[in-house]
C-alpha cells in the first residue's frame, strides 16, 4: 500500500481561537517561528507524502500562498544580503505539491474528506488535521503509514487522554493485538466519561482507503447538521476494517489556548539563542502570576 497524498481539512472557522482568528486562519497562527500548518506539512513531507490536498474555502487563500513563491520578498532579502532567510522562504515553497479543493459549506470533517474524493481517486491517503501538531523522532503519520502498509487496512492514530477530557473526542473500544496496535470494534463520538469504553482518543491522524468515501456518501447529518468522519469510521469498525495505533510523540492542540501557548514555549526552549533568556523571563514571571 503506497501512500503519497495527504488531505488537510482547513475550511473551519476557528471559533475556539477567536478573536485571534477573526481574519487569520487558525492554521496560520504562529507557533514559534512558523505557522502551525507548516509543522503539519513538514510532518507529512518527512513521512514521504508528496501531494498535500488542502480542503479549504474562499477565505483561506493565505494558506496556499504561504507554500508558494513570494518573488518580491525574495528580492528584498537578496538585496539585503539575508541569504539564510532567503533560503528558508524558498524551501517552504518547494516542500510539497499543493492542491486546493473547495468545501463550499462547512459541514463537518466527514464532508471535508469527501470533498477530496476526485483528487484522491482510488488511492489510499492520509488525513491530517491542520491544527493538531505531533512531534516525535518518527513522524506520527509515518507510524500510521507503516501499519497501513503492513496490514492493508485503514488506521487511525490515538492517544490516551485524561478521563475528564474524553467527552471532547472520538473514543475507541478496541482489542490490543500487538504493542500499541489495536483492532477497533467500536467508535464513540464524544461520550460522557462514565460511558466511555476507554481513554484512547482519535486525534487528527488517519490513513484511509478509498472505501471510506462510500461510507461517507451514505452518512446522515448529525449534531449541528454536520457529517462526522467518526460515523464512517464506526462503519469500518463494524466490518472489522479499522485499526488504531497509539502514537508516540508530543501533541499540541492549537485550538486550545493552553496547548497553543505551551507549544510556543516548547519550541523556544529548543532554540539555544533564546533558551536561557526565556527561562529567566519565566522565572521572573511565574511568581507574579501566582499572586
Amino acid at each position: 500500500m503506497e501512500v503519497t497524498k495527504v488531505v488537510i481539512p482547513v475550511a473551519g472557522w476557528g471559533t475556539r481561537s477567536l478573536p485571534a482568528t477573526k481574519n487569520l486562519p487558525k492554521e496560520m497562527l504562529p507557533v514559534y517561528r512558523k505557522p502551525a500548518v507548516q509543522y503539519v506539512v513538514e510532518e507529512a513531507m518527512h513521512a514521504g507524502l508528496t501531494d498535500v490536498v488542502f480542503v479549504s474555502n474562499q477565505y483561506k487563500r493565505v494558506l496556499e500562498d504561504h507554500f508558494d513563491r513570494n518573488l518580491s520578498l525574495e528580492a528584498v532579502l537578496k538585496r539585503a544580503g539575508k541569504y539564510d532567510l532567503l533560503r528558508q522562504v524558498q524551501e517552504v515553497a518547494e516542500m510539497v505539491n499543493i492542491i486546493s479543493v473547495r468545501q463550499k459549506e462547512q459541514l463537518g470533517l466527514g464532508h471535508a474528506v469527501l470533498c477530496a474524493r476526485e483528487v484522491v481517486k482510488q488511492e489510499p491517503f492520509a488525513v491530517m488535521v491542520g491544527d493538531d501538531l505531533m512531534f516525535s523522532q518518527e513522524p506520527a503519520i509515518q507510524q500510521l503509514v507503516d501499519v497501513a502498509r503492513n496490514e492493508h487496512m485503514p488506521v487511525v492514530g490515538v492517544v490516551e487522554v485524561p478521563k475528564e477530557k474524553v467527552s471532547k473526542y472520538g473514543i475507541i473500544q478496541a482489542e490490543e493485538f500487538a504493542p500499541d496496535l489495536f483492532r477497533v470494534r467500536q467508535v464513540f463520538e464524544k461520550p460522557e466519561p462514565e460511558d466511555a469504553p476507554s481513554r484512547l482518543a482519535i486525534v487528527g491522524r488517519y490513513v484511509l482507503t478509498p472505501e471510506i468515501f462510500d461510507y461517507l456518501e451514505k452518512l446522515e447529518p448529525g449534531h449541528g447538521g454536520e457529517y462526522q468522519l467518526t460515523d464512517a469510521l464506526q462503519a469500518l469498525a463494524q466490518n472489522n476494517r479499522l485499526l488504531a495505533v497509539k502514537m508516540v510523540g508530543q501533541r499540541f492542540d492549537i485550538g486550545d489556548w493552553v496547548d497553543y501557548l505551551t507549544a510556543n514555549i516548547y519550541f523556544a526552549l529548543k532554540d539555544e539563542d533564546l533558551r536561557q533568556d526565556l527561562i529567566s523571563s519565566l522565572e521572573e514571571l511565574l511568581p507574579c502570576a501566582q499572586r
